[in-house]
């Protein structure tokens, strides 16, 4: 089982592996140097997902399916809440559409878990979700990432796309996001970048996000200050820590039975 730290989910899963770099949150992603990490332990379907540029560790492009990853949620008896792909991303061009197919047959095989999806990419989840490909499943939660206001058409994408949950990441949160309608919209993770070359997080940006789930009713889910505290002092993830507004905001989609958009 792929036990996890990230605070929104009980386990991770990853039938693909590698991803490439299509706006600035992906600059500093945790999951190139993992992918690095992996290939020096010889786990065979991270070698060559990266290169070296300068100083840092990106993904090169290269994309793959993991066939023998497929079957692992079948073994988990005990509900979990499961993201799908956290060392890539599913509805990423280079995964075939066959592919995706066999990801929502696990999903729809083990009605008992629940699967959040997490993609840069919606459009392409908008072609294929509510297809032939991948039709609407009750445990599947679909969502995008929004750093910044030059990325937020993202969550027009998102909103026309049937699904159980929808949600929004704006972590790495690297700047205002803007005037978002979250109409639609079930769950909102915020959180700062963690890490050497963390890019500060302003509490004006949170405020706004605060803001925009109050009026909405959309779950607000505070995941960390990362690098960079309310301050601009720069420390460790852990010291920083989670309260925003003298509390830790965990809070989860009210519903999860199928709803329109």
């Amino acid at each position: 089982m792929a036990e996890t730290q990230i605070e929104w989910t009980d386990a991770t899963w990853n039938p693909v592996a590698g991803c490439s770099i299509v706006s600035a949150g992906c600059t500093n992603c945790y999951a190139m140097e993992m992918a690095k990490r992996l290939q020096a332990m010889d786990v065979a379907k991270y070698k060559g997902l990266t290169r070296r540029s300068g100083k840092r560790t990106i993904w090169n492009g290269v994309v793959r399916e993991d066939r023998t990853a497929l079957d692992i949620p079948l073994h988990w008896k005990k509900p979990k809440k499961i993201f799908v792909n956290s060392m890539s991303d599913l509805f990423h061009e280079r995964v075939s559409d066959a592919f995706i197919l066999e990801v929502w047959k696990v999903m729809q095989a083990t009605p008992h878990h629940h699967y959040q999806i997490l993609t840069k990419r919606p459009e392409r989840m908008a072609k294929l979700v509510g297809s032939k490909i991948a039709n609407v499943l009750p445990n599947v939660w679909l969502g995008t990432s929004i750093e910044n206001a030059e990325v937020a058409d993202r969550a027009g994408a998102l909103r026309n796309i049937p699904a159980a949950i929808r949600f929004i990441s704006f972590e790495p949160l690297i700047g205002a996001v803007g005037e978002i309608n979250l109409t639609g919209i079930h769950w909102a993770i915020v959180g700062g970048e963690s890490g050497r070359s963390a890019r500060p997080i302003r509490e004006e940006w949170i405020d706004d996000i605060y803001d925009l789930c109050s009026r909405y009713d959309t779950a607000f889910f505070f995941k960390q200050w990362g690098t960079w505290g309310k301050d601009n002092k720069r420390r460790s993830k852990k010291a920083n820590g989670r309260v925003y507004r003298g509390q830790v905001w965990d809070e989860m989609p009210k519903s999860l039975t199928m709803t329109g958009a």
